[in-house]
């Protein structure tokens, strides 16, 4: 595979993190040694030993779900090879016996492949953010804070897939590798099935470490729009929502911080609900028709907000008015008695 672009890199060592600015420029990017001075990355630099420690001071008790996956796996949690199901297991397991578990195979080549992705950091390890948190700007009125994650494991490989939200991923312990897409990249990088998932989230069924392309022809182009982000302990990385990326924690013991957050107000709903009832209302339709309602989507929804509304008076305008929260409940409840019928 020919070398990737790298992702732009800026020297964040005490920096105040604006999510505007970092909205405003759409790209990917990495903010050098931005948490640098967290003391999960100090207690790493002492050692897996010494970050496990660290982190089992703050479990309350509370089970988190532990993916484990068979040597075999090379750390990719993805499908069986007969696509029956998943190729690891899920389970409910204590937070320190299963930390216990992976730091008793740190030195073993042929370990289990341990991974606790996407943990809630303020529920299972209270108090874990003094000391180890962003000095995030309070969101505007009418939106959601930041959802801060956990995510804890050996050498894994989180198969490529995109997030709907916005994400600051803090490298805490270990080294990471990101290779991101841009959106538009979306057939190139084949994905898999609705469902089931590894994660929760569509995945690319292309294997970035041995890329078939015999098999995925269009993953080359792929390839052509792809960058690398490479993460020392303390860097945090920028990427807006919808870039795919495949994430691989390179050392023997790997911890991640990361905040999600979408910069509409909080009535606004998921687009995966227009995607799916797009898919009941839409794709099976002759073509000439798919593409009148291209056109109406774009008038509608995807072209500048308020546009559609704004040749009529104010109190004709009904749905097409601007939302806020009261209007997105009545728009809701009318989708609803529609979908029922």
């Amino acid at each position: 595979m020919t070398a990737l672009r790298t992702t732009r890199v800026v020297d964040a060592v005490g920096a105040q993190l604006s999510p505007a600015d970092l909205l405003a420029d759409g790209r990917p990017v990495i903010l050098r040694g931005a948490a640098a001075h967290w003391p999960l990355v100090a207690a790493g630099h002492d050692g897996a030993d010494a970050a496990i420690a660290y982190l089992k001071r703050f479990d309350v008790g509370r089970e988190v779900v532990g993916y484990t996956g068979a040597p075999a796996i090379g750390g990719r949690f993805f499908y069986r090879d007969d696509w029956t199901g998943l190729n690891f297991e899920a389970k409910r397991v204590a937070l320190s016996a299963y930390l216990d578990a992976i730091a008793a195979r740190l030195g073993d080549a042929d370990a289990p492949s341990f991974y606790i992705g996407s943990t809630d950091l303020d529920t299972y390890l209270p108090g874990l953010r003094t000391g180890n948190d962003l000095a995030l700007p309070a969101p505007p009125a009418g939106h959601d804070p930041a959802l801060v994650s956990i995510w804890i494991g050996n050498r894994t490989v989180a198969a490529t897939h995109y997030d709907m939200s916005n994400n600051l991923a803090c490298c805490m312990v270990g080294r990471r590798r990101f290779t991101l897409f841009p959106p538009d990249q979306v057939a190139n990088l084949y994905p898999g099935p609705l469902e089931p998932t590894p994660g929760g989230q569509v995945v690319s069924m292309v294997d970035l470490r041995a890329p078939d392309l015999a098999r995925y022809p269009r993953f080359a182009e792929a390839l052509a729009h792809a960058e690398v982000a490479d993460l020392e302990p303390g860097d945090v990385l920028f990427y807006p929502a919808l870039w795919w990326h495949n994430v691989e924690a390179l050392d023997a013991f790997n911890v991640m911080i990361n905040y999600w957050w979408n910069a509409v107000p909080t009535f606004a709903d998921t687009p995966m609900t227009t995607l799916l009832h797009g898919l009941l209302s839409l794709r099976d339709r002759p073509a000439a028709e798919k593409e009148a309602w291209r056109a109406m989507f774009e008038h509608y929804v995807f072209g500048e907000a308020g546009r559609a509304g704004e040749h009529l008076p104010a109190a004709m305008r009904g749905d097409l008015a601007p939302l806020d929260d009261r209007r997105a409940r009545q728009l809701r409840a009318k989708l609803l008695a529609r979908m029922n019928r």
